[in-house]
């Protein structure tokens, strides 16, 4: 079995660029070209239009976890129970939430000011359990949700099957004013798309390490050439170890999809004819899952500890996972009706916070997007930019103010932690799954 991105393959191939070859010079050198660094090189080219801007990518540009993750654009998260209101962890909440407000404002801009088509709904989403006892403190989370400038509602039984079409999901809380869909390689891929001429990109070049050379320049080496640049921005989320950052405080996870074929006009009508809609789950390892607006089927319904990629045989099995996940909800799909597996990576910290950090002169780095990417990633490229040139905001300072994911422990002792915690977390989540 093929591992194919279901959003990719609908959003189809830009053209392709050329490889980094021989030894080049450049004011400003973004490595890695997902979201964040698209946006980085955007901002950066707006800040500065008479400097040579270039952007290197290890596979072809905006084919990677930022064109393969669920498509959610994340303005309010669901609470914690400290972060409810009234408790310790609401004024965290709260400049956290403002952070992501304003993150997914930026993804609204960027789609207007390129004219990215990527199925938008700004009609919010769901967070939904099949079993109510996984969705507590209702009340208190509807205030929590509505102080910090949330549209919220309660939803249970028939009214919320008649919203979703499935049965599957007893209680929910709809959230809006903030919380948006799309289609992520669609979006990623308009950015990709509307770069400015003063910024390069480089495609299949993987950058295996930097060095200090002399006059306050950066050296970013690769197979076949080497770059020079008085700015490096590193935007590689789950794989900044690549570029010899390894004190991150992030580490990889690894997520499994499944994209299936168009419902039928019987079937969507089976439904109710419901308008798309996107699910999160309140617990961790809880499925993520879409009706698109051509009607697919969208399921993600495992997570793993890892940064290597899936074998086939192993992707096999994952698939049959999602296929138990959307058997529960919609019973007449099954296996022959999924088209597209897939897997991807997005990086996670200890704290839920980021990594966000002058690494050294001249070299800043971003990772932890902990599943909000969409949003998170489109304001980090922009705040980035901003603070490698000198420049400050009330955002950059809040999102810096936040920026600490936590102590890790070396390995061995952290995959050990991290499996035994996944293990748990999933026997947890088994209803939802």
């Amino acid at each position: 079995m093929e591992n194919v991105c279901g959003w990719i393959a609908q959003a189809g191939n830009s053209a392709e660029r050329d490889r980094l070859s021989g030894r080049q010079k450049a004011d400003w050198l973004v490595i890695g070209a997902g979201i964040t660094g698209l946006c980085a090189a955007h901002t950066l080219a707006e800040m500065h239009p008479q400097a040579r801007i270039v952007v290197v990518d290890r596979q072809r540009a905006a084919q990677g976890a930022s064109a393969r993750n669920s498509g959610f654009v994340v303005g309010h998260e669901h609470p914690a129970t400290d972060e409810l209101l009234g408790h310790p962890g609401f004024a965290g909440y709260e400049v956290d939430t403002e952070i992501s407000r304003v993150a997914s404002a930026e993804v609204r801009q960027r789609i207007v000011r390129h004219g990215i088509e990527c199925d938008f709904r700004d009609s919010g989403y769901y967070f939904a359990v099949s079993d109510p006892a996984k969705l507590t403190h209702v009340e208190e989370k509807l205030k929590t949700l509505n102080a910090v400038g949330a549209s919220a509602q309660f939803l249970q039984g028939e009214q919320l099957a008649r919203k979703l079409g499935t049965r599957h999901y007893q209680a929910a809380i709809w959230c809006g004013n903030g919380n948006a869909l799309l289609q992520p390689a669609k979006y990623v891929k308009g950015l990709l798309e509307a770069l400015p001429e003063n910024v390069t990109l480089y495609e299949n070049t993987d950058i295996t390490g930097l060095e200090r050379v002399g006059q306050g320049q950066v050296r970013a080496n690769s197979v076949d050439g080497s770059i020079e640049a008085k700015q490096v921005l590193v935007c590689l989320n789950a794989f900044i170890p690549r570029s010899g950052i390894d004190d991150s405080g992030t580490f990889p996870m690894e997520l499994s999809a499944s994209l299936t074929r168009p419902l039928s006009d019987k079937e969507f009508q089976a439904t109710g004819a419901v308008e798309p809609w996107g699910v999160l789950s309140t617990r961790p390892l809880g499925a993520t899952v879409r009706l698109t607006p051509d009607r697919r089927v969208m399921i993600r319904n495992t997570a793993e500890y890892r940064s290597r990629d899936l074998t086939n045989r192993e992707l096999v099995l994952r698939r049959q996972h999602h296929v138990l996940g959307l058997q529960r909800r919609f019973p007449f799909l099954g296996e022959q009706d999924i088209q597209y597996t897939w897997t991807g990576h997005l990086s996670a910290s200890r704290s839920g916070q980021p990594f966000f950090a002058k690494v050294e002169e001249g070299v800043y780095a971003v990772a932890g997007c902990n599943g909000s990417g969409v949003a998170r990633g489109s304001l980090w490229g922009r705040l980035l930019a901003q603070m490698s040139s000198g420049g400050s905001s009330p955002i950059l300072e809040s999102v810096m103010s936040r920026a600490q994911p936590g102590w890790l422990p070396p390995k061995p002792l952290l995959d050990i932690g991290a499996m035994l915690r996944m293990r748990v977390e999933a026997v947890r989540a088994r209803t939802e799954i």
